[in-house]
């Protein structure tokens, strides 16, 4: 009974573990249209999307 719980907590975790990832790699291909505004060490940058 202990090895079964252990299991399905193995697979909870891998299975939230893939959510995450995948929400991360959503977000990151789909930025937000807009103004983009950068200060960095190259100065100010603003980009129209």
């Amino acid at each position: 009974m202990i090895r079964t719980n252990v299991l399905y907590l193995i697979i909870g975790a891998l299975a939230i573990t893939v959510a995450v990832m995948s929400y991360q790699l959503y977000l990151d291909r789909h930025q937000p249209a807009g103004v983009h505004i950068d200060f960095g060490p190259n100065g100010l940058s603003i980009q129209g999307k």
